[in-house]
């Protein structure tokens, strides 16, 4: 990406984000925005361009950081995610690319690979390697967000 000169958005969370923004930083990279939820950014090591998104809720919950990546997932040509085999929010944003037919590379951490998912049935695919637990979230979280626009029961069961 950076040899592309293929410019970047991240978040702005401690963990994957952070680190991403590190690497970013010591390679010299500029063309990167740091999008954030509400009035504080948590992390912009590069002091990069930052994007604030509004949020009416003061709660620091999912919901709340979920509105800086449902922006980030619109504005992003294509995804490449790093996933604990835990995060709902990595991959709500996985799938909202995914309903949008954009390319997304999610890097499983525990299993040190990368999946390639464009299309309702690579997500699936995917998606039924998941564990119960990650995928009771997010048939939970995909039913009342409305940047998925299929409904969860009928595109991924």
């Amino acid at each position: 990406m950076i040899a592309q000169q293929v410019s970047i958005v991240v978040g702005d969370a401690a963990g994957a984000d952070k680190s991403i923004q590190q690497y970013l930083n010591t390679k010299g990279f500029r063309d990167v925005e740091v999008f954030s939820s509400g009035d504080e950014c948590r992390n912009n090591v590069g002091n990069w361009p930052l994007r604030r998104v509004t949020v009416e809720s003061r709660k620091r919950d999912f919901d709340f950081y979920a509105a800086k990546d449902q922006v980030m997932a619109r504005e992003a040509d294509s995804g490449l995610m790093i996933w604990d085999g835990k995060s709902a929010g990595t991959l709500m944003n996985a799938l909202r690319l995914v309903r949008q037919g954009k390319q997304v590379s999610i890097f499983e951490a525990q299993h040190a690979r990368f999946r390639d998912l464009q299309s309702d049935s690579e997500w699936k695919d995917f998606f039924s390697g998941c564990s119960d637990e990650v995928r009771r979230r997010i048939e939970t979280l995909s039913a009342s967000d409305s940047t998925v626009a299929l409904p969860v029961q009928a595109s991924l069961l």
